[in-house]
């Protein structure tokens, strides 16, 4: 088990490729939990392998509302839009 740090920004040069996607869900309810709304997962360019693992994690990820290529970085890294908090219910 990786110990995440909660940021706007996931760097995932530093994890096995075997523990991306895992990496990536974990990282997403992560953030969502500290109240990002948006976030940057840096996979890298390459071959594309990492980036299709990385969107497909979430794509699949039901705290990710949107996600889409950060034109910034020339298909190296993936921007994810997260899903509204739930707001306590009121007593």
């Amino acid at each position: 088990m990786h110990e995440l740090p909660i940021e706007d920004f996931l760097d995932l040069h530093t994890f096995a490729p075997r523990d991306v996607v895992d990496v990536v869900q974990e990282y997403v309810r992560a953030a969502h939990e500290a109240g990002f709304r948006e976030v940057r997962l840096i996979h890298g360019r390459g071959k594309g392998v990492q980036r299709a693992m990385v969107q497909r994690a979430l794509d699949s990820h039901p705290l990710v509302a949107e996600f889409w290529d950060d034109p910034r970085a020339h298909l190296g890294a993936t921007v994810a839009r997260l899903a509204k908090p739930h707001s306590a219910p009121s007593a």
